[in-house]
Protein backbone atom coordinates (compact mmCIF):
# COMPACT_ATOMS: atom_id res chain seq x y z
CA UNK A 1 0.00 0.00 0.00
CA UNK A 2 1.28 3.36 -1.09
CA UNK A 3 0.81 6.79 0.70
CA UNK A 4 -2.73 8.21 0.34
CA UNK A 5 -4.25 4.55 0.33
CA UNK A 6 -3.58 3.94 -3.28
CA UNK A 7 -1.85 0.16 -4.29
CA UNK A 8 0.90 0.00 -7.03
CA UNK A 9 -2.27 -1.95 -8.96
CA UNK A 10 -4.41 1.30 -8.47
CA UNK A 11 -1.52 3.74 -9.85
CA UNK A 12 -0.97 2.10 -12.93
CA UNK A 13 -4.76 1.68 -14.04
CA UNK A 14 -5.03 5.52 -13.03
CA UNK A 15 -1.65 5.79 -15.71
CA UNK A 16 -2.91 4.05 -18.20
CA UNK A 17 -6.69 5.60 -17.99
CA UNK A 18 -5.07 8.93 -18.23
CA UNK A 19 -2.39 7.85 -21.59
CA UNK A 20 -6.08 6.34 -22.83
CA UNK A 21 -8.11 9.51 -22.38
CA UNK A 22 -5.21 11.91 -23.66
CA UNK A 23 -4.75 9.48 -27.01
CA UNK A 24 -8.70 9.20 -27.22
CA UNK A 25 -9.14 13.00 -27.21
CA UNK A 26 -6.30 13.85 -29.89
CA UNK A 27 -6.57 10.42 -32.49
CA UNK A 28 -10.16 9.40 -31.68
CA UNK A 29 -11.43 5.98 -30.27
CA UNK A 30 -11.09 4.62 -33.42
CA UNK A 31 -7.55 4.99 -34.03
CA UNK A 32 -6.32 4.29 -30.47
CA UNK A 33 -4.63 0.44 -30.36
CA UNK A 34 -3.85 -1.12 -27.03
CA UNK A 35 -0.19 -0.72 -28.47
CA UNK A 36 -0.49 2.85 -28.32
CA UNK A 37 -1.83 3.27 -24.75
CA UNK A 38 1.03 0.69 -23.95
CA UNK A 39 3.83 3.03 -25.44
CA UNK A 40 2.36 6.36 -23.45
CA UNK A 41 3.35 4.82 -20.24
CA UNK A 42 6.12 3.20 -21.20
CA UNK A 43 5.25 -0.14 -20.89
CA UNK A 44 4.46 -4.00 -22.74
CA UNK A 45 1.14 -4.41 -24.13
CA UNK A 46 0.81 -7.72 -22.02
CA UNK A 47 0.76 -5.30 -18.67
CA UNK A 48 -2.58 -3.45 -19.47
CA UNK A 49 -4.14 -7.03 -20.28
CA UNK A 50 -3.64 -7.61 -16.29
CA UNK A 51 -5.96 -4.76 -15.98
CA UNK A 52 -8.33 -4.62 -18.81
CA UNK A 53 -9.13 -7.16 -21.56
CA UNK A 54 -9.81 -4.84 -24.62
CA UNK A 55 -9.29 -1.04 -25.65
CA UNK A 56 -13.07 -1.14 -25.00
CA UNK A 57 -13.07 -1.37 -21.56
CA UNK A 58 -10.37 0.93 -21.28
CA UNK A 59 -12.58 3.57 -23.45
CA UNK A 60 -15.38 2.15 -20.85
CA UNK A 61 -13.43 3.43 -17.08
CA UNK A 62 -12.53 6.05 -18.75
CA UNK A 63 -16.25 7.57 -19.60
CA UNK A 64 -17.12 6.56 -16.61
CA UNK A 65 -14.59 8.27 -14.56
CA UNK A 66 -15.66 11.63 -16.94
CA UNK A 67 -19.52 11.14 -15.26
CA UNK A 68 -18.40 10.57 -12.01
CA UNK A 69 -16.37 13.75 -12.33
CA UNK A 70 -18.79 15.51 -13.63
CA UNK A 71 -21.71 14.68 -11.02
CA UNK A 72 -19.32 14.97 -8.11
CA UNK A 73 -19.04 18.55 -9.04
CA UNK A 74 -22.48 19.10 -9.56
CA UNK A 75 -23.40 17.17 -5.77
CA UNK A 76 -20.60 19.61 -4.12
CA UNK A 77 -22.03 22.99 -5.87
CA UNK A 78 -26.05 21.74 -5.04
CA UNK A 79 -24.78 20.98 -1.29
CA UNK A 80 -22.53 24.46 -1.19
CA UNK A 81 -26.03 26.61 -2.58
CA UNK A 82 -28.42 27.80 0.11
CA UNK A 83 -32.15 27.54 -0.74
CA UNK A 84 -34.08 25.08 -3.63
CA UNK A 85 -33.68 28.31 -6.43
CA UNK A 86 -29.75 28.44 -5.62
CA UNK A 87 -29.34 25.17 -5.77
CA UNK A 88 -31.37 24.56 -8.80
CA UNK A 89 -29.16 27.38 -10.58
CA UNK A 90 -26.59 25.47 -9.15
CA UNK A 91 -26.90 22.19 -10.36
CA UNK A 92 -27.94 23.69 -14.09
CA UNK A 93 -24.76 26.12 -14.52
CA UNK A 94 -22.37 23.10 -13.33
CA UNK A 95 -23.53 21.01 -15.65
CA UNK A 96 -23.09 22.92 -18.65
CA UNK A 97 -19.99 24.58 -17.41
CA UNK A 98 -18.37 21.04 -16.95
CA UNK A 99 -20.17 19.85 -19.96
CA UNK A 100 -18.37 22.32 -22.06
CA UNK A 101 -14.78 21.49 -20.06
CA UNK A 102 -15.04 17.89 -21.47
CA UNK A 103 -16.53 18.81 -24.80
CA UNK A 104 -12.91 18.52 -26.44
CA UNK A 105 -12.73 14.80 -25.53
CA UNK A 106 -16.29 13.53 -26.50
CA UNK A 107 -15.93 15.47 -29.79
CA UNK A 108 -13.40 13.66 -31.05
CA UNK A 109 -14.06 10.11 -30.40
CA UNK A 110 -16.25 8.70 -33.08
CA UNK A 111 -13.45 10.26 -35.92
CA UNK A 112 -12.44 7.49 -38.03
CA UNK A 113 -15.31 5.15 -37.00
CA UNK A 114 -16.60 2.86 -40.06
CA UNK A 115 -20.49 1.59 -39.92
CA UNK A 116 -20.18 -1.08 -37.78
CA UNK A 117 -17.89 0.79 -35.21
CA UNK A 118 -20.53 3.89 -35.15
CA UNK A 119 -23.28 1.58 -34.60
CA UNK A 120 -21.18 -0.13 -31.70
CA UNK A 121 -20.33 3.38 -30.36
CA UNK A 122 -23.94 4.65 -30.37
CA UNK A 123 -25.29 1.62 -28.20
CA UNK A 124 -22.28 2.29 -25.54
CA UNK A 125 -23.37 6.17 -25.73
CA UNK A 126 -26.72 5.43 -24.79
CA UNK A 127 -25.84 3.07 -21.70
CA UNK A 128 -23.77 6.03 -20.43
CA UNK A 129 -26.33 8.54 -21.19
CA UNK A 130 -29.10 6.38 -19.22
CA UNK A 131 -26.57 6.35 -16.03
CA UNK A 132 -25.74 10.12 -16.31
CA UNK A 133 -30.03 10.63 -16.57
CA UNK A 134 -30.10 8.04 -13.36
CA UNK A 135 -27.75 9.65 -11.48
CA UNK A 136 -28.90 13.53 -12.56
CA UNK A 137 -32.57 12.42 -11.32
CA UNK A 138 -31.79 11.26 -8.07
CA UNK A 139 -29.45 14.39 -7.30
CA UNK A 140 -33.03 16.39 -8.73
CA UNK A 141 -35.02 14.20 -6.65
CA UNK A 142 -33.57 15.07 -3.29
CA UNK A 143 -32.75 18.53 -4.15
CA UNK A 144 -36.52 18.84 -4.56
CA UNK A 145 -37.48 16.90 -1.77
CA UNK A 146 -36.01 19.07 0.36
CA UNK A 147 -37.56 22.16 -1.17
CA UNK A 148 -40.84 20.95 -0.58
CA UNK A 149 -40.14 19.59 3.27
CA UNK A 150 -38.32 22.38 4.15
CA UNK A 151 -41.97 24.56 2.52
CA UNK A 152 -39.95 26.42 -0.68
CA UNK A 153 -42.13 24.13 -3.04
CA UNK A 154 -45.35 23.36 -3.35
CA UNK A 155 -46.43 19.88 -2.50
CA UNK A 156 -46.57 17.17 -5.20
CA UNK A 157 -47.24 13.23 -5.26
CA UNK A 158 -44.67 11.18 -6.57
CA UNK A 159 -45.69 10.87 -10.30
CA UNK A 160 -45.98 14.49 -10.95
CA UNK A 161 -42.24 14.99 -9.69
CA UNK A 162 -41.06 12.55 -11.97
CA UNK A 163 -42.45 14.07 -14.83
CA UNK A 164 -41.04 17.45 -13.51
CA UNK A 165 -37.44 16.11 -13.50
CA UNK A 166 -37.98 14.41 -16.90
CA UNK A 167 -38.77 17.40 -18.45
CA UNK A 168 -36.09 19.33 -16.78
CA UNK A 169 -33.50 17.26 -17.53
CA UNK A 170 -34.68 17.26 -20.98
CA UNK A 171 -34.59 20.85 -21.20
CA UNK A 172 -31.36 21.35 -19.98
CA UNK A 173 -30.02 18.68 -22.05
CA UNK A 174 -31.92 21.02 -24.66
CA UNK A 175 -30.20 24.00 -23.77
CA UNK A 176 -26.26 22.01 -24.08
CA UNK A 177 -27.34 21.63 -27.48
CA UNK A 178 -28.54 24.80 -28.40
CA UNK A 179 -25.52 26.40 -26.75
CA UNK A 180 -23.06 24.02 -28.36
CA UNK A 181 -24.27 24.72 -31.65
CA UNK A 182 -24.19 28.43 -30.84
CA UNK A 183 -20.71 28.36 -29.46
CA UNK A 184 -21.29 31.60 -27.09
CA UNK A 185 -20.43 30.65 -23.74
CA UNK A 186 -21.39 34.65 -22.69
CA UNK A 187 -24.90 33.44 -22.92
CA UNK A 188 -24.53 30.33 -20.33
CA UNK A 189 -25.01 32.57 -17.10
CA UNK A 190 -28.38 34.54 -18.06
CA UNK A 191 -29.76 31.54 -19.70
CA UNK A 192 -29.37 29.35 -16.52
CA UNK A 193 -30.80 32.44 -15.08
CA UNK A 194 -33.81 32.50 -16.73
CA UNK A 195 -34.18 28.80 -16.97
CA UNK A 196 -34.62 28.52 -13.21
CA UNK A 197 -36.52 31.31 -12.82
CA UNK A 198 -39.08 28.99 -15.06
CA UNK A 199 -38.62 26.06 -13.56
CA UNK A 200 -39.35 27.78 -10.55
CA UNK A 201 -42.28 28.96 -11.36
CA UNK A 202 -43.42 25.72 -12.98
CA UNK A 203 -42.50 24.09 -9.08
CA UNK A 204 -44.67 26.30 -7.39
CA UNK A 205 -47.72 26.86 -10.20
Amino acid sequence: MLSGGFTKEDLMQQQILTAAKSLFKVYGLAKVTMDDVAKAIGKGRSSLYYYYKNKDEIFDAVVMIEIDEMFAAMTRAVEEAFGVEQKLHAFFLTKLKVLREKKAFFKMLDVGMDADALSNFKKTQIVHHNRIIRQESTLLEALLTEGINKGELRKMQAPELEVLILVLLSSLHGLKRELDLENDHAKVVPIVDMFTRMAMYGLNS
